[in-house]
């Protein structure tokens, strides 16, 4: 055997092995990928279950499960990070992406409406901002706007955030924003039923909130 020959020989046997090194590893992404979406969805199913059992006992003692209300907020907080990445790496327009944050959006909504019975019944004063952000590449914005509040929210782990995609088709959705009266200019808050409009800073976006909600606020600790 030629030297030439041996050497095109090795060389596509090299050329194969990375071949299928780079098969393997796509494939055992997309698998991973798969997973990490199936855990969504299982989460998302539990949690809703959930909130329908939480709505059957607040019927019974509301204001003696002021406290358990809040449960949820961190496993929301937790599902919306992991449905943010599976949506960064599958795109915004991935079909089961996009059924994973319908579903998402509606959990949200619930919650957001066990919030508000239990503040009615208890005359507890929750502070609630409602977020509306884009991912069409109309809202420069957007992402400052949610870094801003994933800080306010883990600084002030009380402050209920409900995060949803303006865009998104669904009706529950659609509802919710005629009825806060929320405009197509993203980002968009709505802080204890106000709205405002635009981010700058995160000072700027803290002057948004009623006076003193966020000192009255129980705060941790961000080191």
């Amino acid at each position: 055997m030629s030297l030439l020959t041996r050497n095109a020989l090795i060389a596509l046997g090299i050329t194969i092995a990375l071949a299928g090194t780079v098969a393997y590893t796509v494939n055992y992404l997309n698998r991973a990928r798969i997973s990490e979406l199936s855990t969504i969805e299982d989460q998302i199913s539990i949690d809703t279950l959930s909130l329908d059992t939480q709505f059957s006992l607040l019927e019974a003692a509301p204001c003696d499960s002021v406290a358990s209300s809040t449960t949820l907020t961190g496993e929301l907080a937790d599902l919306g990070s992991r449905l943010s990445y599976a949506e960064s790496q599958l795109g915004t327009n991935n079909p089961q992406v996009v059924r994973l944050k319908d579903q998402y959006s509606l959990l949200e909504i619930r919650d957001y409406l066990i919030t508000k019975q239990l503040a009615a019944a208890c005359g507890s004063k929750p502070v609630i901002v409602l977020y509306f952000y884009s991912n069409a590449g109309d809202c420069s914005n957007c992402d400052k706007a949610g870094y801003a509040l994933s800080y306010l929210r883990n600084t002030y782990p009380s402050l209920r955030v409900y995060s949803f995609d303006y865009n998104l088709d669904l009706g529950a959705l659609k509802t919710l924003i005629a009825v806060t009266k929320v405009r197509d200019i993203l980002p968009a808050f709505v802080v204890n039923g106000k709205q405002y409009y635009g981010f700058t800073s995160l000072s700027d976006l803290e002057k948004q909130f009623p006076k003193g909600a966020l000192a009255t606020t129980t705060a941790t600790s961000t080191s």
